[in-house]
């Protein structure tokens, strides 16, 4: 990934690059600290929420966002730190098995997506600058790949809620992206499925385990890089 490496300093640069050598950087290898056999549970995913879901003004709308950009983990933690988030949620999208485990989405059989869905205030933040931050901390021109992460589960999409949001998705993958990356996108527009949230563990990853080998090295420069670019844009 063109950013990724420009973020690095030398020894990390090095250390990294050994590790994924060695194959042993990757979302699939890092500790997972909970029951590998939980199931994923079902939630509705619609594209709006009621009122009384923003903690800040109860009579102000909000909007849902579902997007795939890899590992599920690194998503989330940036659109955390973003302004106008209010909640997101990490989960399985775009497959053919109910109810599947993360082991089982892993193994790319069940067609899932490794997603994030964030509920937010348009007042706040627009789904269009949602989209544009979405494709400055992802590869969208690496197909079912993100860095070490390799499989269906790691592709790039943007599942839409609304007539509105696949025109804006399409919009801003055709016309904006590409002026981010040298290579053809490949990001997948499809219509939002049905959400099965992640198990408990994989919520908070990066928040919760912020010392742990993947978000040292992974994560954390996404967020550096984030948190550079879009200063403007952080939770107070």
């Amino acid at each position: 990934m063109r950013f990724y490496w420009q973020m690095m300093t030398p020894m990390r640069f090095y250390l990294v690059l050994s590790l994924i050598a060695f194959g042993t950087i990757s979302c699939q290898t890092a500790p997972t600290p909970g029951v590998e056999t939980q199931t994923a549970m079902s939630v509705n995913t619609s594209g709006t929420t009621p009122a009384t879901a923003n903690p800040v003004d109860p009579n102000a709308p909000t909007e849902v966002a579902t997007l795939g950009g890899g590992c599920f983990w690194c998503v989330e933690a940036v659109y955390q730190e973003l302004q106008g988030v209010q909640k997101v949620v990490s989960g399985y999208m775009g497959g053919h098995v109910d109810n599947p485990t993360y082991r089982e989405v892993c193994s790319g059989l069940t067609g899932h997506a490794e997603v994030i869905q964030l509920t937010f205030d348009p007042a706040q933040v627009s789904y269009r600058e949602i989209l544009e931050i979405f494709f400055t901390v992802h590869d969208p021109t690496t197909l079912n790949r993100q860095g070490n992460d390799t499989g269906t589960q790691y592709r790039s999409v943007i599942y839409y809620h609304s007539e509105e949001q696949r025109l804006i998705a399409e919009d801003v993958t055709k016309n904006i992206a590409p002026e981010l990356w040298d290579d053809p996108i490949v990001t997948e527009i499809s219509a939002a499925e049905k959400l099965y949230v992640a198990e408990k563990y994989h919520q908070n990853y990066y928040k919760d385990n912020p010392n742990e080998g993947y978000c040292a090295y992974i994560i954390a420069p996404k967020l550096k890089k984030f948190r550079e670019k879009y200063s403007n844009k952080l939770k107070q």
